[in-house]
């Protein structure tokens, strides 16, 4: 880079750094030779199975955030700031620690649909981000390819004999693609006659909510992927008694699909840090975390491994704590909460074309939201450090005014400009010292679950919505109290909760931004992921398979005469 100067938008950025090939990469975060296939020259597999821990005890910082609005709050831009910040500090320092970068892959549907891609923003990006944007490595057709070869052995099953007496109206099972695709959600498979298969309502949800990308995300090994697939309930006999996929008998072959994704990816920041980026549950819908395997390797090298989840903490952090590292020992040496002015003000009330205007008064009533958040993490056991990601349109005297009321609130704080900066800059130097200073004063987590597993499910589901939802009580529809009841039946009530939730606001209702109290959360139904490992809570009208909006991100998108990306966010 020849100058500081942002270009206009963060494809430009990308287009604009000249990579360094990634056997430079993995040689800085110590992966042999032998550990790495390269995909293409920015691009890599790592096999754990080859890779030597350095030493290194690298602590876990969990980067989560305030809950989302359309104005955006950059939380991967954080990320990938505050690793890139991390190393700088590193290197000013002379110390031969090493900060890494574990992410989500991102999805299809809301790169060419509404939310944008999910490599960072501005300097603070993860490369190559065109190719990480869209087909990647091919993880996620790996992922619906098994997928939707289970659901073809489902129907073919039924067709040749049923031995297994499933019955088609009982299915628990779903095809997927990594599209927005609302005329999907309902179908009829099997129709044109007896030579094709048996007629039956199915459906589509979209590849990141699918349990195979679940059991992906959360498996340990190659075998252990294996045995999680064997476990997921495909559907139930006419005698209403789950069918798992090892009585298919087909989890051998569903794993040799996956046998080459499941090797997380290695690619870089801006500013040369080594980045894993592997998984992609979304956090409204599954468990929002990037893969065990990608962070227990990230921990194996690095001193720092700065993480994210999904979406606001009430869903991203919750579920890191509660589901994945209760389930890996990964947990958080301490949380970083990403907030802006510009969406503390819109759960203010003030409407997103007029956020660039100075309102402390919507500052004021929006801080509610953070202050939640707050509190939340806290129940957790873990003190949240608050990363203020600056804006160009943010008025000083906002700014300020954050940062005060965090001194007042007792939380650490600082302003983090990384998009216009960089992590490589000094933009995210003061919460990169916030960041060690907690780390320096860490010993050990001392992270605590919030609820217990011997809990019925109906339980863990009120703790979660009335500690961290602050719902005054929560309501389970007729198709939730019947799985309730069959979940206990089977056996499963011993398994975390998996809140599916508008990612909004705190409630289920969409518009109720701030921090509201006293409602009643709904619950319509639930859905067991015996292969996941937890209980899917699906509440108000959240879908599994989304929709486009009216005018999708692809509008937009392009291809040159060279066969480089255009209008790629």
């Amino acid at each position: 880079m020849t100058s500081r100067k942002p270009p206009l938008t963060d494809l430009a950025i990308a287009s604009s750094v000249q990579l360094q090939p990634i056997h430079a990469i993995a040689e800085r975060a110590g992966i042999p030779e032998n550990a790495f296939e390269p995909y293409g020259r920015f691009k890599a597999k790592v096999d754990p199975r080859r890779v030597e821990a350095s030493g290194a005890k690298g602590k876990i910082v969990l980067v989560s955030a305030i809950s989302p609005t359309p104005a955006g709050e950059g939380k991967s831009t954080m990320t990938v700031g505050l690793a890139d910040s991390l190393n700088r500090r590193f290197q000013l320092d002379g110390s031969d620690k090493l900060a890494m970068v574990a992410l989500r892959e991102p999805s299809l549907g809301p790169t060419l649909g509404m939310k944008g891609g999910a490599t960072g923003g501005g300097y603070s990006q993860v490369l190559p981000m065109d190719e990480i944007n869209l087909h990647f490595t091919g993880d996620f057709h790996a992922i619906t390819s098994a997928n939707n070869t289970l659901c073809a052995l489902i129907d073919n099953h039924i067709h040749q004999g049923n031995e297994l007496n499933i019955d088609p109206r009982r299915i628990a099972f779903k095809r997927v693609t990594d599209t927005n695709d609302r005329a999907l959600r309902e179908i009829v498979v099997g129709l044109g006659g007896p030579a094709q298969g048996m007629p039956r309502q199915d459906g589509f949800d979209i590849t990141v909510a699918s349990e195979i990308m679940a059991v992906f995300c959360l498996a340990t090994s190659l075998d252990d992927l294996k045995q999680r697939i064997s476990r997921i309930t495909i559907g139930y006999t006419y005698d209403r008694e789950p069918v798992t996929v090892a009585d298919l008998g087909v989890a051998g072959a569903l794993t040799l699909l996956l046998k080459e994704a499941i090797h997380p990816n290695l690619v870089q920041t801006i500013a040369g840090t080594p980045a894993l980026v592997h998984g992609g549950p979304f956090a409204n819908i599954a468990h929002g975390c990037n893969s065990v395997l990608a962070t227990s390797l990230a921990k194996r090298l690095a001193d720092v491994v700065v993480t994210e989840a999904g979406f606001g903490a009430d869903l991203g952090a919750e579920k890191f704590i509660d589901i994945k590292a209760r389930a890996s020992g990964l947990l958080p040496d301490a949380v970083v909460l990403v907030a802006t002015v510009r969406a503390l003000k819109m759960h203010g009330g003030v409407a997103k074309d007029q956020l660039s205007e100075f309102d402390l008064d919507a500052l004021k009533s929006g801080v509610v939201n953070l202050e939640r958040h707050i509190e939340n993490v806290r129940k957790f056991g873990v003190e949240p450090i608050v990363a203020i990601n600056k804006f160009s349109s943010d008025h000083l005297e906002e700014l300020d005014w954050v940062l005060d009321w965090c001194h007042r609130a007792r939380v650490s704080a600082a302003v983090a400009d990384v998009w216009s900066q960089g992590g490589g800059g000094e933009g995210g130097d003061e919460i990169a010292s916030l960041v060690l200073d907690a780390l320096a004063t860490s010993t050990a987590p001392s992270v605590r679950y919030l609820y217990e597993l011997d809990l019925p499910v109906a339980d863990k589901i009120r703790t979660v919505a009335r500690e961290i939802y602050r719902a005054e009580d929560v309501e389970f529809g007729p198709a939730a109290l019947r799985k309730l009841a069959e979940i206990a039946k089977h056996g499963w009530d011993s398994l975390p909760v998996c809140m599916a939730k508008t990612q909004y606001p705190f409630s289920d209702d969409p518009a109720l931004l701030g921090a509201p109290t006293g409602f009643t959360l709904h619950v319509r139904d639930v859905v067991p992921k015996t292969g996941a490992g937890f209980i899917v809570a699906l509440t108000g009208t959240v879908m599994t398979m989304p929709g486009l909006p009216k005018k999708p991100a692809a509008l937009g998108m392009d291809v040159d005469e060279n066969g480089n990306a255009v209008g790629l966010s």
